[in-house]
């Protein structure tokens, strides 16, 4: 029996844990080896591992009933390429359903946790027991959608780079990041550890950990207890994104006031870098997809052009 339709649906799959072990160790044995010699558990790895293929079988099994399946692992969203009507199962962590969201242009994605046990999933609402009921409603325009904001840094030699999360401006290594930095009208140079860029999706993260830090830094420098203005996160939707200077430096020739704000489309975020080299600009904690930010470099950081749509 062939699939119901000819919709075509990606499902994004994974390494697991122990399958990043074996290709660093050649083999089972070996990786269990190295494992248990640093006194872990092993059987944890092996768990995780068949629980997943055993989430992949079973969403397989069913989505090739529904439609033209294609499985593509996460190391080729890069270079795979999207129909506009394809229909996007996500089964990993919230990162993976993130990492997917940057490469498409408006298909719906259904998040599928392969471990309720193990894994939270915020943006994992499904089971791969679920996907039997939910392809068809979404096929059928029937299941509601929520829609996710996302950044954009666009340079001035025309690259650009999409964050579900949060972009990162600054260096590779731990040395100060130098740049100018304008917001509105106001303007000044900086020498700090970076410039984080928050979505309402990535508020919960990095976003989160900053305000944080900040507050308790403020109220036992001031020996007041400080209480946030704002909320620590903020919707998914929300038209405007949050910018977030780390550890910035006052001195003579840089300043520290432009630390904190809001970015919004009419109110967009401006750096210019001064960094001879290894400065980067990446998103999403994946450091190895960036865009190079050195001398000259000028990022222009705003509301996407387009947004992530999550099937709830």
């Amino acid at each position: 029996m062939g699939p119901l339709t000819e919709n075509k649906i990606v499902l994004i799959t994974r390494r697991t844990r122990l399958d990043e072990l074996v290709a660093r160790f050649n083999t089972l044995s070996q990786a269990r080896f190295y494992v248990e010699h640093l006194g872990a558990d092993f059987s944890d790895y092996v768990k995780e591992h068949e629980t997943y293929l055993a989430s992949v079988a079973l969403a397989e099994r069913t989505l090739k009933e529904q439609g033209r399946l294609h499985t593509v692992d996460r190391s080729f969203l890069t270079n795979f390429i999207f129909g506009a009507n394809d229909t996007v199962v996500v089964l990993g962590q919230d990162g993976l359903v993130a990492n997917t969201l940057k490469y498409l242009s408006g298909q719906q994605v259904v998040g599928v946790n392969p471990d309720p046990k193990r894994w939270d999933g915020v943006l994992l609402p499904f089971a791969a027991s679920d996907l039997s009921k939910i392809i068809p409603e979404v096929l059928s325009a029937k299941r509601p959608i929520k829609e996710v904001t996302m950044a954009q840094a666009i340079l001035n030699n025309g690259q650009n780079l999409y964050a579900v999360n949060d972009l990162f401006v600054g260096v590779r290594s731990h040395t100060s990041a130098r740049y100018k930095i304008k917001v509105g009208k106001n303007e000044e140079q900086h020498s700090s550890s970076g410039i984080i860029i928050s979505t309402g999706l990535g508020s919960t993260g990095w976003f989160k950990s900053l305000m944080a830090g900040a507050v308790e830094i403020a109220s036992k420098a001031s020996g007041t207890k400080v209480k946030m203005s704002i909320e620590p996160s903020f919707p998914w939707d929300s038209k405007y994104l949050y910018y977030t200077v780390r550890e910035p430096f006052p001195s003579k020739t840089s300043s520290a006031s432009l630390v904190f704000g809001k970015v919004t489309a009419k109110t967009p975020l401006e750096v210019m870098s001064q960094m001879a080299e290894n400065g980067r600009i990446f998103s999403d904690g994946i450091e190895s997809d960036f865009l190079e930010f050195n001398s000259g470099a000028q990022a222009r950081i705003t509301i996407a052009d387009k947004a992530g749509r999550l099937v709830v």
